[in-house]
């Protein structure tokens, strides 16, 4: 098992008051309250420390106050590009706002992110669709790569029609 995926793993492992506990973070960095830092560490560091391969501090952080938020079940292959093209709107007008929307996500550095991937997980979620946890956490470990967002515009253009329905 990779450190990414114990370190997903270890997320979905912990208990509701846990998650809870991460769930009062949102939108805030590591460094605020003792008790998050706690938590986090506790999670985070004995993997860091085994394997410097672990996802990056910043990326595991947002993944655990994502996740706690929206405990979306996981679902290998699941992207979350590809997950958002099939929860476009029909009306061609709300469309065009989703698509900015997307497009804007994919422009955002990773320390202005958070806000963009709560939108997108929430309508996940609203959906009850399932996500690759794991490839959404190596996604933003190498976010500053143009690669990366370009393969997320080509999941979002390319998902075939009857792949999932919202």
């Amino acid at each position: 098992m990779t450190p990414t995926e114990q370190y997903i793993q270890g997320l979905m492992n912990l208990k509701s008051g846990e998650l809870g506990l991460l769930r009062k973070h949102a939108g805030q960095s590591l460094d605020e309250t003792v008790d998050g830092f706690d938590l986090f560490t506790g999670l985070w560091w004995p993997l860091r420390a085994k394997n410097a391969r672990a996802p990056r501090r910043e990326v595991a952080w947002l993944i655990a106050k994502l996740y706690a938020l929206y405990p979306i079940e996981p679902s290998h292959g699941r992207t979350l590009a590809s997950q958002l093209r099939h929860c476009q709107p029909t009306e061609q007008k709300a469309r065009g706002r989703f698509q900015q929307k997307f497009d804007k996500m994919l422009s955002l550095p990773l320390d202005k992110i958070e806000p963009a991937l709560r939108w997108a997980l929430d309508l996940l979620d609203s959906k009850e669709l399932k996500l690759d946890w794991l490839k959404l956490t190596d996604d933003l470990s190498v976010w500053a790569h143009t690669s990366t967002r370009l393969k997320w515009a080509e999941d979002f253009l390319n998902s075939k029609q009857g792949d999932i329905t919202c």
